[in-house]
């Protein structure tokens, strides 16, 4: 599907053409061999870097062809909060007189545009490119915010992990190094980009390439600050399930102790021999008392050094 908007200075709202006009924005959205041999005979598009666009693998990184700067970047994408978050490919693609962006499917936050809840125009197609890098800077830092807030409240319930919990984490860890492996090219490519060898670049364009850049780092580190929280939290975790089962097999051997020698007086006593006192009608309550101060000597020992 292609779609064609406009959209200059002194225009309201946005404009869907029929045509291409110059200084349009060509909105292409899971396009198929007709609209891919569209783009290639009326843009002089590369076929093969078209279908890089279209690859769920794709690595970030910014290509240069026949005077058309292409950008493939990946924006975070969830039907269903964070429990599972996909990086979708997009392919930004500057000439001369167009900006045009590849997707496999619809990308919310290319809506906005659409939608007009981003002021923009397609004629000032490198600010254009700008805002859009923005919104996909945006998107990774909101989900890297939900990400943190989820983390932040399992560690105050730390003793109150649960199997659910240790799910999320390792889901988390997953995106989280996902997150990485795309926002590392990509902080690579906004370098490469304020060169302004890539890309023709104004004095003031070069200060937003560079808050781009710079957010990208920042979301770089937020990530690597996440992976250490879970790492620091599975490592607490670990350690307080250790300290609890050595608590729990240090008490029950320390009772087992406590109620062994009763168990072999009982046992003695217990046998069809002859013992001494056996005769006793007080032996019974005397073999009660012996067992009861031999047990209160040990549990005093125990507890006085903490072994219980």
């Amino acid at each position: 599907m292609i779609k064609i908007y406009y959209k200059a200075i002194t225009d309201k709202n946005l404009k869907k053409l029929a045509n291409f006009r110059v200084g349009s924005w060509v909105y292409v959205e899971d396009p198929d061999k007709k609209d891919l041999d569209y783009l290639e005979k009326n843009f002089s598009f590369d076929p093969s870097l078209l279908q890089d666009a279209l690859d769920p693998f794709e690595v970030p990184r910014v290509e240069v062809d026949k005077e058309i700067t292409y950008i493939y970047a990946t924006v975070p994408n969830s039907e269903d909060g964070i429990k599972q978050i996909i990086n979708t490919p997009v392919l930004i693609a500057i000439g001369s007189d167009f900006l045009v962006t590849v997707s496999r499917k619809s990308l919310p936050f290319l809506q906005k545009f659409v939608k007009g809840k981003v002021d923009f125009t397609t004629t000032q197609k490198t600010r254009l490119f700008f805002q859009i890098f923005s919104e996909i800077n945006a998107a990774y830092d909101n989900f890297l915010k939900n990400i943190g807030r989820n983390i932040r409240r399992i560690i105050i319930n730390l003793e109150k992990i649960n199997n659910e919990d240790i799910v999320k984490f390792v889901t988390f860890e997953a995106t989280l190094n996902e997150f990485l492996s795309d926002l590392v090219p990509i902080n690579a490519s906004l370098q490469k980009l304020h060169t302004g060898k890539l890309l023709k670049l104004y004095e003031e364009d070069k200060d937003l390439v560079e808050d781009l850049f710079l957010s990208s780092g920042q979301l770089i580190d937020i990530s690597n600050s996440n992976l250490r929280s879970i790492v620091n939290i599975r490592e607490a975790y670990s350690t307080l399930m250790t300290n609890n089962l050595n608590k729990v097999i240090k008490l029950l051997t320390s009772l087992t102790v406590i109620f062994t020698i009763p168990t072999i007086i009982g046992s003695l006593y217990g046998m069809n021999v002859r013992l001494p006192y056996s005769d006793s009608p007080h032996a019974f309550y005397g073999i009660l008392v012996v067992i009861a101060l031999i047990s209160s000597f040990l549990l005093a020992i125990f507890a006085r050094n903490r072994w219980l």
